[in-house]
């Protein structure tokens, strides 16, 4: 701040990680490693001078200081004398993975490999993941910030290929925390298996889906994905900014029925998104997004908040030490409703019923988008009846929020990678059950 500048921040982070994959019954890969470094902002006017080194010494952390401020134009301002931080946590530790021998994790996942090959002769590939991270940040600001964080997160996946008479079909489940490895044991794990193997085996039996508008009930968990692609994303205030967000001037307005709430939980024990400050020291909180139907909030980061005249979220993250911070969605969801899931069902004819997501395409500036059905069925009769593959969900987020007529009260909350500006961090999607009044599906029948 010597050199002048309106703001200066100083972000260190310390980084263990351990990832396991089996494939074919074997244990592929095993890669581990230990990282850290630290980065530098400058903000001085419209400009901001970022660099970073590998490397916490505070001699080239001086060296760095000094290069990115010789371009600074604006008064220098005083320098404030930072106070002690202390430490926080976004979550609980029972059992520390880094306490826990290789050779144990690796069981953990032959168990999966062979629970999951058990369910039946047409699985055919069984591919089985487990992840751990231990990130310890600490956060320095001239608007007098002096913060800190301990993440430690656990993941386990089984992805399992089901073939039957030249038809192919995939299922996938995750158990994922921000916390230890009390998530895991053989119980949790088997579990986790059968449930991927018996969803690719009943996605075999699917037949082509059908075409055209119907009512769409989206299941919980996995389905939260379409908030987060279809309108979490716009809600991020660089794009509010920017004006590239269907939501941009829309704070106070209805966008849903009066029986839809929405939020961004950055502080939720356990869940894959929290934390106890985000990456400029803001500490996590529980914004809420869509009360009663209204749009009440956008998320927000140091350099965003203040262009809009706007409050921190605790939203500013980024990939680590070598990436500038986004506003970015932590733990997103649709709050739960009075309605039971059997009633849902019962209640709706005829339609779709979504329990999953996967992949899909969204214009965070239109709200359209285009996702994937992982996995389907046909309602029928108020019941949930066959299974259907190759469905697409077609529509547009202000939409679809509008179409929302019922909210189940099963809310669960999924773990995920979220990408934008080439950085990835983790985030939590979620919902409880919902019915959409009507969508376009794009299915593969004739």
């Amino acid at each position: 701040m010597r050199g002048g500048g309106d703001l200066a921040e100083v972000f260190v982070e310390q980084r263990h990680s351990l990832s396991m994959r089996l494939e074919d019954g074997r244990i592929e890969s095993v890669v581990s490693g230990d990282d850290l470094g630290s980065s530098i902002r400058l903000i001085a006017g419209p400009s901001t001078a970022f660099g970073y080194v590998d490397s916490a010494e505070e001699s080239s952390m001086i060296q760095l200081a000094q290069d990115l401020s010789r371009g600074a134009k604006t008064t220098s301002k005083d320098i404030l004398v930072l106070s002690p931080s202390r430490v926080t946590k976004g979550g609980d530790v029972l059992i520390d993975p880094q306490e826990v021998d290789a050779a144990a994790k690796a069981r953990l996942l032959h168990v999966a490999d062979e629970t999951a090959r058990s369910v039946g002769s047409e699985v055919k590939q069984v591919t089985v993941a487990y992840g751990e991270t231990r990130q310890l940040v600490w956060v320095a600001c001239s608007e007098g910030i002096l913060a800190s964080d301990d993440r430690t997160r656990v993941m386990f996946a089984t992805t399992v290929l089901a073939e039957r008479g030249g038809v192919i079909q995939t299922g996938h489940d995750t158990l994922a925390h921000h916390g230890g490895l009390e998530l895991l044991d053989e119980d949790s794990v088997s579990h986790l298996a059968t449930t991927a193997a018996q969803r690719a085996l009943t996605l075999l039996g699917g037949e082509p889906a059908p075409t055209g508008r119907m009512p769409v009930v989206l299941g919980n968990g996995f389905g939260g994905v379409l908030f987060h692609e279809a309108c979490g994303h716009g809600l991020e205030a660089d794009y509010v900014l920017k004006k590239s967000s269907v939501w941009e001037g829309m704070i106070g307005q209805r966008v849903a029925g009066p029986h839809l709430f929405a939020y961004d939980d950055g502080v939720s024990p356990g869940m894959w998104g929290s934390g106890g400050c985000d990456d400029e020291g803001t500490p996590c909180r529980r914004t809420p997004l869509i009360e009663a139907g209204v749009l009440t909030g956008y998320l927000t980061d140091r350099v965003r908040a203040k262009a809009l005249g706007m409050e921190l979220t605790g939203n500013g993250r980024r990939e680590d030490y070598r990436s500038l911070p986004y506003p970015r969605m932590t733990n997103t969801y649709f709050g739960p409703g009075d309605a039971r899931v059997d009633e849902l069902i019962a209640d709706t004819s005829k339609g779709l019923y979504a329990k999953s997501l996967s992949g899909g395409e969204v214009n965070p500036t239109t709200g359209d988008f285009v996702f994937a059905v992982e996995e389907g069925y046909l309602i029928e009769g108020g019941s949930i009846g066959r299974p259907v593959r190759g469905a697409t969900l077609i529509g547009n987020g202000p939409e679809v929020l509008k179409a929302i007529d019922s909210v189940a009260d099963d809310l669960d909350v999924k773990a995920g990678m979220c990408g934008k500006e080439g950085q990835r961090v983790p985030v939590g999607s979620g919902q409880p059950t919902v019915r959409i009044r009507e969508l376009t599906i794009g299915g593969t029948s004739v």
